[in-house]
């Protein structure tokens, strides 16, 4: 559903479309860690607790300065940001070194996009949130590919 509306807004907008298997919203960004650093990071996933519930995708933008178009909540839902704050204090206290910007819950369906015209319709999506994962991504020809460390599920 999210990739063809991308498809959609990629005809008004131009960049290139966030491919349907590795659309996803992130959590907590840690960047490039040794092979070895790995485990730390799984343990302190494994002790994040969270709900599930639902994160609403309401609304559609374009941040100019990184040239992209994402999709989000109007406001991020206590749940989530919840989640996201628990991730960033548990990898923290195994000394990661956390992004201090703002948690924002978005999903970036369009990158290099131009704003040539206004974006498509979005009707209202609801993202079950039911799982994190921790992924280590490494760049290739055709943008990210994501291998899925491990799977946590909500309680």
């Amino acid at each position: 559903m999210l990739h063809d509306w991308a498809l959609r807004a990629q005809r008004e907008s131009g960049g290139r479309v966030t491919r349907a298997e590795t659309i996803h919203l992130t959590l907590v960004f840690l960047g490039e860690l040794p092979a070895e650093r790995l485990p730390r990071a799984v343990e302190a996933a494994r002790s994040v607790r969270f709900a599930r519930h639902e994160l609403p995708i309401e609304e559609a933008c374009y941040w100019p300065d990184k040239r992209i178009v994402w999709v989000g909540p109007r406001k991020t839902p206590a749940e989530t940001a919840a989640l996201a704050d628990r991730l960033r204090l548990a990898l923290a206290a195994e000394g990661f070194e956390i992004e201090q910007r703002p948690f924002k819950a978005h999903v970036t369906l369009l990158r290099k996009a131009g704003r040539r015209g206004g974006l498509p319709p979005l009707g209202p999506i609801a993202w079950p949130v039911e799982e994190f994962v921790l992924v280590r991504s490494r760049l290739s020809a055709r943008g990210a590919d994501y291998e899925v460390l491990e799977r946590f599920t909500a309680v």
